[in-house]
């Protein structure tokens, strides 16, 4: 039998590091969650590419998205990422998000977040182990199975939400 690839952790890990404009603000004057939420998106993408080596990649799922401290206008926001486990076809991705203050040199965690990505790939792809080495690393990593089988009951769920919501326009009323 022919052994799984592995791969680290650090080898799928990608950092991203904006400075917060005011086209970045929301009304309170902090990072706008969308834009936050756009960052992490993208840089998560390019840790699953690291990792499947495809570009048949989708995102499923943005899981545990948990906004921790604002991000201030003038402040860094460092997104990092890295893969944290796979299973057949799905990839889970760990983001950290730093923000610092650029004056003070202050650094903080901004916020966390699970992400989930599907390979589109032929029936014949297998993705790699991903092994963690880092304390971080294997202290994120060690949660991927209860995490993934609390995705799946949360899938099966939203499929069941789905098939009792109208397709009809709102401003047509269901009968």
């Amino acid at each position: 039998m022919k052994s799984k690839k592995q791969m680290t952790c650090n080898e799928t890990r990608v950092v991203q590091t904006h400075r917060v404009l005011p086209s970045d603000l929301n009304n309170h004057h902090t990072l706008f969650g969308g834009r936050l939420m756009s960052l992490i998106d993208d840089t998560a993408s390019i840790s699953v590419s690291r990792f499947t080596r495809s570009q048949s990649i989708v995102t499923a799922s943005m899981d545990e998205l948990h906004f921790v401290h604002p991000i201030k206008i003038g402040h860094s926001v460092c997104v990092e990422t890295f893969v944290t486990g796979a299973g057949t076809r799905s990839v889970e991705v760990f983001t950290k998000v730093l923000g610092e203050d650029l004056v003070t040199g202050e650094r903080y965690i901004g916020a966390t977040s699970f992400l989930t990505f599907v390979v589109l790939e032929d029936s014949d792809y297998s993705l790699p182990e991903i092994v963690p080495e880092a304390h971080e690393e294997v202290m994120v990593a060690k949660g991927y199975k209860q995490r993934r089988e609390k995705r799946l009951a949360d899938k099966q769920a939203n499929e069941q939400l789905i098939q009792s919501l109208s397709l009809l326009p709102p401003w047509i009323e269901s009968q």
